[in-house]
């Protein structure tokens, strides 16, 4: 009975710190606003739901303590790298959201941002609140929880450190979620160079013509009036972005 008691307190252990360490740092669940001790109750009841599913992947325990101690640090760095990615690909809107801003004249409005905690462009802000309700409206959030789980057939419990694959892949993240996160906000970009380029004309047309007076306003009706279009189909595209992102951690 004391051995069967101490391998299940020792499989939830491996499970509970790689499952809690993604979940400290996944997005949504990372919020100020979500108590420390929910997301502790989350992840501890979740790990003890998983033990059955996941106790193949449990190695034996090593005659060592120091290899234990090793051996559970390794699980901590991979629930840190799983919830590392998770926000790197959750910063492709937060970076759409400051094209947004800087091209409807809003860069220097801004406001606290849950999500990111810390302040942020209006329209940053705005974005993020929203991708943050849809994924949890379209159960992206049960992707990420999966991705957790199913990170033991990509990286299994006891093995080698894969250092270099890890930090490549990092580096391929936040270069795409770059990428994205322009490509989004593309309609924005266009119309800043098609607005200040018109501006500008006008300006050499009209030189007793105040331009400072009348650009701002109208900045902020056209860019605003394009946000109302585009903002839709901003959303869905990150949703499709993030959902492909989480889909090679998925078995």
């Amino acid at each position: 009975m004391q051995e069967l008691l101490f391998s299940e307190i020792y499989k939830f252990a491996f499970i509970f710190l790689r499952f809690g360490a993604a979940m400290m740092l996944m997005p949504g669940y990372s919020s100020a606003y979500i108590n420390i001790r929910f997301r502790l109750s989350i992840a501890f009841m979740t790990s003890i739901i998983l033990i059955p599913f996941l106790s193949e992947y449990i190695p034996a325990p090593a005659q060592t303590m120091s290899e234990n101690i090793r051996i559970m640090l390794f699980e901590i760095t991979y629930g840190v790298f799983l919830g590392i990615i998770m926000q790197f690909l959750y910063f492709a809107i937060s970076l759409c959201g400051n094209f947004v801003g800087q091209s409807t004249g809003f860069a220097n409005a801004q406001m606290f941002d849950p999500t990111s905690q810390n302040q942020s462009i209006v329209s940053e802000t705005f974005l993020s609140i929203i991708a943050m309700t849809v994924i949890f409206m379209t159960d992206l959030h049960h992707l990420m929880l999966s991705a957790a789980i199913d990170s033991y057939n990509i990286w299994p419990a006891a093995n080698t450190f894969p250092t270099e694959d890890m930090t490549q892949y990092l580096t391929t993240v936040v270069n795409k979620s770059f990428i994205v996160g322009f490509q989004i906000a593309s309609p924005f970009i266009v119309f800043t160079l098609v607005f200040y380029t018109g501006m500008g004309l006008l300006s050499r047309l009209m030189p007793q013509l105040n331009i400072f007076f009348l650009s701002l306003p109208l900045q902020i009706y056209l860019g605003l009036g394009l946000l109302l279009i585009t903002c839709p189909l901003i959303i869905m595209w990150f949703c499709h972005y993030y959902e492909d992102g989480l889909m090679p951690f998925i078995r």
